[in-house]
């Protein structure tokens, strides 16, 4: 069976061919790029008729239609041509490049124009063949690598000005005068000749020239910078008046300028510290100009205030080889690089200071006080030590002047303001090394300021030399002992953590560690380690003038610091100390029985007297503390307390306190005088603590005795606290009313006033007769209204 052949369909037409169909044109219709003129459209008047125009572009129109006229001259066939016929006039109106005469060949290009330039329609398919041979060619010849080009064999021409040695001359260019008119100058310029110009290669190879100093790049520090005259040209003026204000003008906008943006400011930090140099210099005037001293005073008080604006609340530290190998970011790396240049500045200016004040001229004063100026308000910045070392060598000499009250109220300001215990250590090392030096020949009052120290009892830190308060910890177990505690199902206080959750808690004590770090509190451990360490310098200072064999005026300064830290005093040295303490006031009533020939008022006489009482309070004053756990005896020290009354009562000026020069700046308690250290000491001989409870009759009768006699010769103030200390002792003990009754009554002995040993004297066999001596003839009524209640004390 014949099968019927099928004819196969055409394919449906693509959606690209309909593109296609769509681009070409339409029969009868040409496109707008082949026409030779496209028409301008125009406005019918039926159209502007509706749209009418406004009145505000009629107005318009009026007013600026003579502006507009340039619309009438328009060329309209121009404007209607055709891109196509725009480009064909073009070319036919092109200029013809002539060729110019060479024997170089053509140079191969890719480009159209490769062939002859001249004329304006070129062949494709010439310059095509054309190409082609000439790239053959060239491949022919390069493929020898030892064939030289055609070109390279051919000698070159050379232009016939530049062969002649003859001098060639340049025309200088003309003016324009103000007029408008252009005129020339009729200037020549001699160009030099290429042997002059090798010659002259020559000689610069030959010898170094030294460059032209006028084109000298002027140093930021010193030179015409920042739209202000140069450091050398204020400084050199010759009329002082003109200088002086010149440099006060260029100072104060400079300071300015730093506090306004101090990161940016190296260079003008650098330039103010210029004109507190003795002599400047700079590139352009080598030779040094000297400095006036009021500008240099100046300069030196305008980087202090400077610098204690801009200095930042941290110390900078040095970065390491490391850090600065590290890449860091652009900002970090600028706070860097402002952290390390003002560190150098820094120390520029304090080594200027330094060498001002050991040259011991008119700027002495001035290093002195921006020193300590800085010392006192920048006290945690860097290269403090220097400062301190400054401050505390001015105080090593024996005479004292304003300078060593300005050293030493800087002193007492750093220590009531330190809060770290850091800058005490230091200032403490540096005084006990330079009195070590001395040999102990400096200034008693330079010890003074020890007194004003903040150490554990002033910061509420308990006194111990073995821990610091801490606050209260939770007791912890061991890490297996809470394990075996949770699984019994026992409480603790540590519950189980995975890995994961160990590593979160040390990253998170690590992040406080750093936040507490950042703002800046005070460790107590780490105070409390510090004021430890001052005090074994202090005491170690203080033991070391005690036991110094030569008597030192530094004595009543050391007794009084021993006896206001004696809270402070390990109890292990308290019996080496009272030994000491023995031997010094024996040692001073020996002097003053030397001197028994002499007056009573003399300056060493008062001396003596006043250490042998020192002595004595201080002893008291470390048994009244710690040591009231020691059985330690002191028969000897009230002996000695009780002896010294009676010479004491020949001082004029027991109420005084002792003469100082020092002139502190601070409210600071008066040192205690004569008859304040004595009722000091009577009232802890005769407190309970120190007699256990127990009334002595024949102590407090034999020191109401001697204080009544020696009340005879004191001064009202004095008499009337003898006398209130008597009423106190009598209401003590019942006993010593026998002693202001005048009846007979039985005794085991004549009184002995010249003894000087309290139990010896026998105090009841006399009576306080001086009482009716103060009542009827002293000249002071509140002493006379004293005694006599003091004698109808009795009769009650």
């Amino acid at each position: 069976m014949g099968t019927k052949s099928k004819k196969r369909a055409a394919p449906a037409p693509t959606h690209s061919s309909k593109k296609k169909q769509k681009l070409q044109p339409a029969k009868g219709k040409a496109r707008a790029c082949d026409r030779e003129t496209i028409a301008i459209p125009t406005v019918d008047d039926a159209d502007t008729e509706d749209g009418g125009i406004s009145d505000a572009d009629a107005d318009l129109l009026q007013e600026f239609g003579d502006s507009a006229g340039f619309l009438r001259s328009l060329d309209h066939t121009a404007i209607a041509r055709s891109k196509k016929v725009t480009e064909r006039l073009h070319q036919l109106h092109k200029p013809i490049r002539t060729q110019r005469d060479d024997d170089l060949p053509p140079i191969l290009s890719d480009n159209d124009n490769a062939g002859d330039s001249s004329s304006s329609v070129v062949d494709e398919s010439d310059s095509v063949e054309e190409s082609e041979d000439e790239g053959q060619n060239f491949q022919a010849i390069a493929s020898d690598s030892d064939v030289e080009m055609p070109y390279e064999r051919m000698p070159r021409r050379r232009d016939p000005a530049v062969e002649l040695d003859a001098p060639r001359h340049i025309q200088g260019l003309p003016i324009k005068l103000s007029d408008g008119r252009i005129q020339a100058t009729g200037k020549v310029t001699r160009a030099p000749t290429p042997s002059e110009s090798e010659n002259d290669d020559d000689e610069d190879n030959a010898t170094d020239v030294p460059p032209d100093e006028g084109k000298r790049v002027e140093d930021v520090a010193t030179g015409a910078r920042f739209g202000r005259p140069a450091v050398v040209d204020v400084v050199g003026n010759k009329s002082r008046a003109a200088r002086i204000h010149g440099a006060k003008e260029q100072i104060a906008s400079i300071c300015q300028e730093i506090i306004a943006d101090p990161e940016n400011s190296l260079g003008l930090l650098r330039r103010l510290h210029t004109f507190s140099l003795e002599k400047i210099t700079s590139p352009a005037h080598p030779e040094p100009v000297t400095n006036d001293v009021m500008i240099r005073k100046l300069a030196m008080l305008s980087q202090l205030a400077v610098f204690k604006d801009i200095i930042p609340g941290y110390r900078i530290r040095v970065l390491t080889e490391k850090e600065k190998a590290e890449k860091v970011s652009q900002i970090v790396a600028h706070t860097r690089e402002w952290e390390q240049g003002l560190l150098v500045v820094y120390q520029t200016y304090l080594r200027a200071l330094e060498h001002a004040l050991k040259a011991k001229n008119e700027l002495s004063d001035i290093a002195l006080k921006c020193m300590c100026t800085l010392a006192t308000e920048v006290t945690h910045f860097n290269f403090r030590v220097n400062l301190m070392s400054c401050i505390v060598a001015r105080l090593s000499k024996k005479s004292w002047d304003e300078s060593s009250d300005l050293c030493l109220n800087t002193l007492i300001s750093i220590f009531r303001n330190d809060l770290t215990g850091v800058p005490s250590l230091e200032i403490v090392k540096l005084l006990n090394r330079m009195i070590k030096e001395r040999h102990f020949k400096v200034h008693p009052e330079v010890l003074g300021c020890l007194l004003h120290l903040r150490l554990k009892s002033e910061l509420n830190v308990r006194a111990s030399d073995t821990k610091a308060d801490k606050g209260e910890k939770l007791k912890r177990h061991s890490q297996g002992r809470a394990a075996s505690r949770r699984a019994k199902g026992k409480p603790t206080d540590q519950p189980h953590m995975s890995k994961k959750a160990k590593k979160a808690l040390k990253e998170r004590n690590e992040i406080e560690k750093e936040v507490r770090e950042a703002e800046a509190e005070v460790d107590k451990e780490e105070r409390a380690r510090m004021h430890t360490e001052t005090l074994k310098l202090l005491f170690v200072l203080y033991f070391r003038i005690l036991k110094n064999p030569h008597p030192t005026p530094l004595l009543p300064a050391a007794l009084r610091g021993i006896s206001k830290f004696a809270h402070l005093v390990n109890v292990d040295f308290f019996k080496d100390l009272m030994q000491v303490l023995r031997g010094l006031i024996i040692r001073e009533a020996a002097d003053e029985d030397d001197s028994e020939s002499l007056d009573w008022d003399t300056s060493d006489n008062v001396a003596d007297i006043l250490n042998r009482l020192l002595c004595i309070v201080t002893a008291f004053e470390l048994l009244s503390g710690q040591g009231e756990a020691l059985n330690i005896d002191l028969n000897d020290i009230i002996n000695h307390l009780y002896a010294i009354i009676l010479p004491i009562s020949l001082l004029p000026q027991i109420d005084d306190p002792p003469p100082t020069k020092f002139v502190s700046n601070f409210r600071i308690s008066k040192a205690d005088s004569i008859a304040d250290m004595l009722f000091r000491a009577l009232n802890i001989v005769f407190s309970p603590h120190t007699s256990g409870g127990t009334v002595i009759p024949w102590r407090s009768a034999a020191f109401a005795k001697r204080l009544l006699i020696a009340s005879i010769n004191w001064p009202p103030n004095v008499t009337l606290r003898a006398l209130e200390f008597i009423e106190a002792l009598v209401a003590k003990d019942p006993k010593l009313e026998a002693l202001l009754s005048t009846e007979d009554r039985s005794a085991d002995g004549v009184y002995l006033p010249q003894v000087d040993d309290p139990q010896l004297s026998r105090p009841f066999g006399t009576s306080f007769f001086e009482l009716l001596l103060l009542q009827q003839h002293h000249y002071d009524s509140r002493v006379r209204e004293a005694a006599q209640r003091l004698s109808r004390c009795t009769n009650s």
